[in-house]
């Protein structure tokens, strides 16, 4: 039998309020299970990171639940663990996190724990070396990857160095052999405060117990001034080839990008239906013509990256060293028919449908709910913000797709990263005319040779 209709789309809206001391609090009451999930989310991400040590945002958010005034990592991890429950935090580029999942019976428990690593943690000497040692390790590996190493070669020369979306969230070596325990406390001293802050709490908890309990955890927690870092203008996004070396490798890795969109664009909705079309979905334009068509990779994707300042496009995928310049050659031509071939009434519909009904997966999870309402504080969206998203998605026509593709879309500011077999590839890509070419190493560092 045929699908039915699709059931009605309703999306949760937080309950939003504020503790005296600046403290942001959403709630949002999921009580068909046991369970809770907890989010802290603050508003620094790597533009908080100072000049001279990119990742310490990262660095320090890993650090939170190694060591506490009271607790040990062990003790935490133990602790957490008998209750049932995960506690995780890191970093983005535009935000650092504390994550609590737990059954509703342990929840005040965990919840204590919580609060523990986010008001005390100690930096302990050992923990950070072990840390560091962990996160050169990272490092070291990314370098081998070549698609995590044509994703920073586009960073880097999209942004340049000095910009925090220049560099992965990990930093660099160098940061991170010269980062301090010193370095750490300073900027959680920062950093970390309520007025910097908003505390999600979605499940099996009404609006009064959520509120009880912030005032319990973190009421006496007190605001500070945030130095607000203006974010350094991206380097020259002029379209440019950039090739990173791997003698040998049998296929290139890919990257194609510009700069983007800032999070809070009121294209939001039309630019997501437009990427579905031409590279976000299987059956989209880039992956139909280079996978199914000319056999020239396993699979193709764009996306659109975005952020609290504006961020990038990519198209990334890894196609056979002796088609790299005709893949290339292909996306362009796609990206063209975007603006000569404007999509079809049926490339519009299943566009739009793709993003409507996959909505519904963000937020089957309580932890899933959290993340999300987590969003609409960081990137300052409002409460309302996934509740009116369905019907803003359901307006998307042919005309507000074809002026998205317009805005962001042009062959004459993509940058091309190709990592793989130079001596094969440059030759092929230099016929695509993108003068000027960048030589990068495995690092993203310009070595122009």
């Amino acid at each position: 039998p045929p699908p039915g209709k699709p059931r009605p789309l309703s999306l949760p809206r937080g309950d939003t309020f504020q503790l005296a001391n600046g403290l942001t609090v959403i709630h949002h009451r999921k009580p068909d299970l046991p369970l809770v999930s907890m989010e802290l989310a603050l508003r620094s991400g790597n533009e908080a990171n100072p000049p001279g040590k990119p990742g310490l945002t990262s660095f320090t958010a890993d650090m939170l639940d190694e060591g506490t005034a009271s607790r040990s990592s062990l003790q935490i991890a133990d602790e957490i663990a008998r209750l049932g429950a995960t506690l995780a935090t890191g970093a983005t580029a535009d935000a650092s996190t504390v994550q609590l999942f737990s059954l509703k019976k342990n929840f005040a428990k965990a919840a204590d724990i919580f609060a523990d690593v986010v008001l005390n943690p100690n930096f302990p000497p050992e923990e950070v070396e072990r840390k560091r040692a962990s996160r050169l390790g990272e490092l070291v590996q990314s370098r081998e990857n070549p698609s995590v190493v044509a994703a920073h070669a586009l960073l880097a020369a999209l942004y340049g160095p000095s910009h925090p979306y220049g560099y992965p969230t990990l930093g660099s070596e160098a940061a991170v052999n010269s980062t301090s325990r010193q370095d750490l406390a300073a900027f959680w001293q920062r950093h970390y405060a309520p007025n910097n802050a908003a505390l999600v709490v979605s499940g099996d908890i009404s609006r009064g117990e959520a509120k009880a309990l912030a005032e319990s955890l973190f009421g006496k927690w007190q605001r500070k001034t945030i130095a607000v870092a203006e974010s350094a203008p991206p380097a020259t996004t002029a379209a440019r080839l950039v090739i990173v070396d791997k003698p040998g490798a049998p296929q290139t890795a890919l990257r194609l990008g510009a700069v983007g969109p800032d999070r809070k664009t009121p294209d939001y909705a039309a630019l997501e239906v437009m990427n579905a079309a031409l590279g976000g979905l299987f059956t989209s334009r880039i992956n139909v013509k280079l996978r199914e068509e000319k056999g020239y990779t396993y699979g193709v994707r764009s996306a659109f990256q975005y952020r609290r300042a504006p961020g990038p496009f990519e198209i990334r995928t890894s196609v056979r060293t002796d088609v790299t310049g005709p893949a290339v050659e292909e996306i362009f031509n796609e990206i063209r028919g975007v603006k000569e071939k404007p999509i079809t009434g049926a490339e519009l519909k299943k566009a739009r449908d793709s993003q409507l009904l996959s909505l519904p997966g963000a937020f089957e999870t309580t932890a899933g709910i959290a993340s999300q309402l987590a969003d609409t504080f960081v990137y300052e969206l409002g409460a309302d913000y996934y509740s009116k998203l369905p019907a803003i998605l359901r307006s998307v026509d042919g005309k507000a797709v074809a002026q998205a593709g317009n805005r962001y879309l042009a062959k004459e500011n993509l940058i091309v990263v190709g990592v793989g077999d130079r001596a094969k590839i440059e030759a092929q890509l230099s016929k695509l005319k993108l003068a000027p070419i960048e030589y990068r190493d495995a690092a993203g560092k310009i070595t122009n040779q």
